[in-house]
Parts: C-alpha cells; structure tokens; sequence
C-alpha cells in the first residue's frame, strides 16, 4: 500500500508547491520583459521629471536649463552625453523589484480568482470581481517591492545629475539601499509608497483584469482557443488600458519617489501624492500627468506580450495549468 507522503515526493515540483512555482515563473517572465523595454522605462522617467515646477522653490535652476525633449530625442540624448548602456542604468534594482512585484501581484491575483472569489462551473468570472482582485494583488505586489522601485527611480536620475554638474548619490545598487537605509531608516525605504500602490493598483486593474477578461472572452465567445494568438490579443490590450490608467499616478510616483529630503527623510518638494497633484496641474497644466505617456505606452505594450507570452508559456512547459 502506497504512502500519501511518498506519492507527493514524486509529484512535478510546480504540483508539489504551486504557488511558490507561480512566484519563481512569474519572476522568470517578468525578468526577460523588464531587460527587453527597460529603456523605454528610463526615457519615461526622464521625461516624467523635465520641467518639474516645484523645483523652482528650492532655487534649482534645473528647470530653466533643462531643454525640453520628445522621446526619441531624449533616448537619443542619453545615448551622446552618457553613453549606450545608460539606457539600463537601474536595470538591476528594476529586475529585484519585478521579481517581487510580479511574483506578489500573480499568486495574490490568482489565490483571489480561485479560492476567494470562485469561478463559475463555466469559468465564467465576473468583471467586478477581477478589477476587485487586480487592484489587491497590484497594492499587496507594489508594497513588497517599494524599496526597490524606490532605488530604480533614483538610480535612473543618476545620469542626468552627472550632466547637470551634481555628485552622484550612489556607488551601485548595493550602495543605494544602504545609503537611503542609513538616512531614512527602514521607512525610509518606503518612500513614495501611497502612490506608489495607488499606480499598481490602477496598472493591474488595467493589466490583469484586461488580459484575465479579454483573454476568456476571446476563449469563451469566438473560435480562438488558449494559444499565443490569444495571449499576444490580450496582452496588447491590457498593455493600452494599463497606460492610459497608470500614467498620471507613475508620474506622481516617480517625483514623490526623485524629491530631495531632509536628514529625517521628509520630502522637500511634496508633502503627499494629492500636494504633488495638485502642484504639478497648477504649475504645469493637467498635460503634465501624462508626461511620457507615449514612452510608457510603448513600453508597456512589448511588456505585457513579452510577459505574458513568456509566461504561458513556461507555466505550459512546467506543467502548470494556464492562466
């Protein structure tokens, strides 16, 4: 007679402890999209930060001298004044936060759909229940990860302030999270969290419930079936909404998170997400929200195909059931 405990052990790891096996496939995926667009995202948050009113109350000239760019000419300035591989510059903070984030964000996403909320006997799922569920799994992801989006962003500024005659800040990653752990303390390595989960929560309301929903319309209601045609329909959907939804958040974030700071880690610029909101409407126009709209949208889209096409398809090749 067969012991339960011996049947387990020869189960397929990704049986065996499924949820940890959706983590590491999800960080697996997620890496390759993040190397494959992350210039895309250093252009954006360059652009996210040309022009910033606020800076003109600490006397930073910076404003004034910093020529207003477009996307291509500001990735092609990065490339002449700082050199080809600045375009990665914070890669590696990046890829700690996308393991995290999107490992976070996938379980909690899929525990969500599965066990709390249920789908119908026809896989019928709600749409309320999935913005519901992609806003919690985007808020619980991003919190994990906020110290390491918080060094990306202040690590992809590094280049800029070369140009502009200022010390660098940080060594390397490593030193980043050491330095802003020595000034700020463990919350200091929380910085910018609040819109920081307010973007992944609107991002992931975009993201997953457009790629969850459109992708079982698509399966349920028209002769395509669960293949890569289907994942790559989905996924450039979800790509669009999750733009047109995270932008005005990312680029709150992105200055919230960029601010300089006093010796007790409060931001000098912006007291909260609403205070920089409301400056940069007022002092830039409601445009200024959508400031690298254009790099971010064509960031996200490849990303969410390269993801999602990567991770379907090893959640197949690791016998784990598809998305």
């Amino acid at each position: 007679m067969s012991n339960p405990e011996d049947e387990e052990r020869l189960l397929p790891l990704a049986q065996r402890w499924p949820r940890a096996s959706k983590f590491v496939l999800s960080g697996c995926a997620a890496t390759v999209a993040e190397l494959a667009t992350f210039p895309l995202d250093l252009t954006k948050t360059r652009l996210q930060m040309q022009g910033e009113a606020a800076l003109a109350r600490l006397g930073d000239n910076a404003r004034e001298s910093a020529p207003y760019r477009g996307m291509v000419r500001t990735a092609l300035g990065i490339i002449q004044e700082e050199g080809f591989l600045k375009l990665w510059q914070g890669v590696t903070p990046a890829i700690y936060r996308h393991v995290v984030y999107s490992g976070g964000r996938m379980v909690t996403y899929e525990h969500l759909r599965e066990v709390v909320f249920g789908k119908s006997e026809d896989k019928h799922y709600p749409l309320w229940k999935s913005v519901i569920g992609g806003m919690m799994a985007g808020v619980i992801g991003q919190f994990l990860a906020n110290p390491a989006d918080l060094v990306k962003v202040q690590m992809q500024m590094e280049g800029k302030r070369k140009l502009e005659g200022k010390p660098l800040r940080f060594r390397g990653v490593h030193h980043a999270f050491a330095k802003i752990l020595a000034e700020g303390g463990i919350r200091g390595l929380w910085a910018g969290w609040v819109p920081n989960i307010q973007r992944a929560a609107l991002v992931n309301m975009g993201d997953l419930t457009t790629y969850d929903t459109v992708k079982h319309y698509l399966i349920l209601n028209t002769p395509l079936e669960d293949n890569i045609i289907t994942h790559g329909l989905s996924s450039l959907c979800s790509g669009l909404v999750a733009s047109v939804l995270g932008t005005p958040a990312d680029v709150i974030k992105s200055r919230i998170m960029n601010q300089p700071r006093d010796k007790q880690g409060r931001g000098l610029l912006y007291k909260s997400s609403s205070d920089c909101l409301i400056q940069a409407v007022q002092g830039e126009g409601f445009m200024s929200l959508y400031k690298g709209f254009l790099p971010a949208w064509l960031r996200m889209t490849p990303w969410s195909l390269v993801f999602w096409l990567t991770y379907e398809k090893i959640r197949e090749m690791s016998g784990v059931s598809p998305f």
